[in-house]
């Protein structure tokens, strides 16, 4: 695991490009799937999905049948499921906090009211990776605020396993959440899909969910065909820590992110140079107690995205947190609420040495699916509001319009806009007249 100095950083240091800002290399054969996709539908889609996923899937199996969800709910075990349900519960009542007034005005004058009508997104595409990976805590983080918000069509999109078959867990939390439109798709091909519409898979206004650079990359083409959503792709996060953090919690939550993928970028950021050299003294360890595929993918992540980066004070380390503006980040300091103030970049905020990324990821309530690639300083969480539209509302009356003439009709003569100024002069000729 490599360990670096604050100040000796580039900015052309791999760290700070991360995965996704790299994924130029692969929009070439991005375009040519997408471009499959949209000239043969679901026989590219099918092909796809043979040669990446399962070799064994038809084009009447694409999508999953009532049958194959009311199976998966039977075998499930039950401990998991009631994680699903507590989970689900948790995240539910959060979203549904979120909701705005669907309806409001505010008086500008007496006589002139303006507001907003909020409505929601009528059908949207939801992508829940899988096929490598288990996420069924993904499709609750997409399907609850959906729902939550309203949407009538929902579809979800996920690759399958080998087999052909889809994570039971994941079915059962599509049921949770009312969704029962889901289809055996992944990758690019399924971005693709669900922008353009095949015969089996409907085509969406909105497609939202995370996913590996190949996800991300399908969205980037897309962009101006179809609402991609917010960017999610390859996970990423940061520890900030102090003297007072603990090493073996310290260490143990900068493996969190990092074994989700090679693509994953994982840092901690500390002052304390003690603090830097007893984690990674306790790195090894921890990478013989998991799986031998998940202790690869962290090994990858902290030899190349990932790290130990030592700052002089508190102060450097949240400027650089701030312009990485990372997916999640987690605060162990001895003050944690006087670091949060000055945080500004950040897709999720986990503070205290109990609230670890984890807990975030499943159970706290707030959602989890967040932008990544530094695109935390324009783009939020996945809430309720990713599945809404606000139309703006104005009602002007009689005596409104009588204020606000003037000054309308001199900016349209201004800006040359004649039509503009002359619906106003017609209803000031007909007051006059009348």
């Amino acid at each position: 695991m490599k360990c670096y100095k604050l100040k000796e950083i580039t900015g052309s240091e791999t760290l700070k490009k991360r995965a996704e800002l790299e994924i130029d290399t692969i929009l070439s054969d991005v375009r040519v799937i997408i471009q499959a996709v949209k000239e043969k539908g679901d026989d590219a889609v099918l092909d796809y999905t043979n040669r990446f996923d399962s070799d064994v899937i038809t084009k009447d199996e694409l999508r999953v049948t009532s049958s194959e969800i009311a199976e998966a709910k039977g075998m499930l075990d039950t401990a998991v499921f009631h994680a699903l349900e507590h989970a689900a519960a948790n995240i539910r009542k959060f979203h549904e906090a979120q909701v705005p007034k669907r309806i409001w005005f505010t008086e500008i004058d007496d006589g002139i009211l303006a507001g907003e009508k909020i409505t929601p997104i009528n059908d949207v595409g939801l992508y829940v990776p899988g096929g490598k990976g288990l996420f069924p805590s993904v499709m609750l983080m997409l399907g609850i605020p959906a729902s939550v918000a309203g949407v009538r069509e929902i579809i979800v999109c996920t690759p399958p396993k080998a087999d052909g078959t889809i994570d039971p867990a994941l079915l059962a939390a599509a049921d949770i959440c009312g969704i029962r439109d889901i289809f055996k798709v992944g990758g690019a091909q399924a971005i693709a899909a669900m922008a353009y519409g095949t015969r089996t898979i409907p085509k969406v206004s909105k497609i939202v969910g995370p996913g590996s650079g190949y996800i991300a990359a399908a969205k980037r083409v897309l962009y101006g065909v179809v609402d991609v959503g917010l960017p999610a792709g390859p996970s990423e996060a940061i520890i900030l820590a102090d003297e007072s953090a603990e090493p073996a919690i310290a260490a143990s939550d900068l493996l969190i992110e990092a074994e989700h993928g090679p693509d994953s970028a994982a840092l901690l950021v500390t002052n304390s140079e003690r603090l830097a050299s007893a984690v990674q003294e306790r790195i090894p360890a921890i990478l013989e107690k998991i799986p031998e595929w998940r202790r690869r993918n962290c090994e990858t992540v902290l030899s190349k995205f990932g790290g130990i980066i030592v700052a002089e004070s508190i102060e450097e380390s949240i400027d650089f947190i701030n312009d990485y503006a990372p997916e999640h980040l987690e605060i162990l300091v001895r003050d944690p609420f006087a670091v949060l103030q000055k945080i500004n970049n950040a897709g999720e905020i986990l503070v205290g040495r109990y609230t670890p990324i984890s807990a975030g990821n499943y159970a706290i309530g707030h959602n989890a699916i967040l932008p990544t690639g530094g695109f935390a300083k324009t783009y939020s969480s996945v809430s309720v509001f990713d599945f809404l539209k606000r139309s703006a509302i104005g009602y002007v009356t009689a005596d409104g319009f009588t204020k606000l003439a003037n000054t309308v009709e001199t900016l349209a003569e201004y800006e040359q806009f004649y039509t503009h100024a002359y619906a106003i002069k017609q209803r000031r000729k007909e007051r006059s007249d009348g």
